[in-house]
C-alpha cells in the first residue's frame, strides 16, 4: 500500500534539490504503481525482466521504466523496444547487446554504467580499473555504438551502519562522475548520478547524486 504521506514528502524535497526520484516497484503489484501514477509519478525502477515486461503491459505506456538489476545480456531483447533507462549495466558486452536490440527497434537506449563500490562480493559493476580502462583514450568501440547513450553511472553503497563507509564510497562515485563527465562525445553524456536508496538517500544527495531508487519507504516493507 502506497504511503501518500511519505511520497508526498519526499518527492517535494527531492525536487527541490533537482534530484530525481525513481520509485522502485520491484515485487509491487500494478495496483500500486498504478496509485502512485494517478499522483504524478512517472518514473518506476524494476529488477527482474520479466515482471518488467508484464507491468508494462498492464499500465499507462507514458510510464517511464528504469531496469535496475542485475541483466543479462539474452534478456535485453524484452525489455529494448521500451525502456526508458538501464541502470545497471556492468560490461562492454551488456553495452554491445543493448545495442544490437536498440537497432532492431530504431532506437537509443539511455544506460548507466554500474560501478561497484560496496564491500559487498554480491555486488555487480565495474571496478574502478575496468571503468578507467573502458573509458581510456581510445574508445573506438564505445563509438561504434551509435543507438546507445551512456548518461552516467549508477552505485549502491555498502549495507552498513557505518556512515563513514558510506559516506566514503559515494564520495568515490562522485568523483569517478565528475572525472569522466568532462568526456562529451556522441553516445557519451554524463548527466546522470544515481545513488541512494531509502536507508541512505539523504547522505547521497548531500554527496551529489541527482537521481535515488527509493522503495520502502514509499510502498512500505516487502512482505
Amino acid at each position: 500500500m502506497i504511503n501518500q504521506e511519505n511520497y508526498t514528502r519526499i518527492a517535494g524535497e527531492l525536487a527541490a534539490k533537482k534530484v530525481q526520484l525513481i520509485a522502485v516497484s520491484k515485487t509491487r503489484p500494478a495496483g500500486d504503481i498504478r496509485t502512485l501514477y494517478d499522483l504524478g509519478h512517472r518514473d518506476f525502477g524494476e529488477n527482474y525482466v520479466q515482471e518488467l515486461a508484464d507491468k508494462q503491459g498492464q499500465l499507462p505506456g507514458d510510464i517511464r521504466w528504469h531496469f535496475i538489476g542485475h541483466l543479462q545480456s539474452n534478456k535485453v531483447k524484452y525489455i529494448a523496444p521500451f525502456i526508458h533507462l538501464i541502470q545497471s549495466v556492468d560490461s562492454l558486452k551488456l553495452l554491445k547487446e543493448i545495442n544490437k536490440q536498440a537497432v532492431k527497434h530504431d532506437r537509443e537506449i539511455a544506460c548507466l554504467l554500474q560501478v561497484h563500490i560496496a564491500e559487498e562480493e554480491t555486488k555487480f559493476g565495474f571496478d574502478e580499473r575496468e571503468l578507467e580502462t573502458l573509458m581510456a583514450s581510445d574508445r573506438s568501440e564505445l563509438a561504434a555504438l551509435e543507438h546507445i547513450r551512456i548518461a552516467g553511472l549508477m552505485g549502491m553503497a555498502s549495507l552498513s551502519a557505518d556512515e563513514n563507509k558510506i559516506k566514503s564510497e559515494f564520495k568515490k562515485l562522485k568523483s569517478l562522475f565528475d572525472r569522466f563527465k568532462e568526456l562529451r562525445e556522441a553516445n557519451l553524456q554524463f548527466t546522470i548520478l544515481s545513488m541512494g536508496m531509502s536507508s541512505d538517500v539523504d547522505m547521497a544527495v548531500r554527496e551529489g547524486s541527482n537521481m535515488v531508487r527509493i522503495g520502502s519507504f514509499i510502498f512500505g516493507e516487502r512482505k
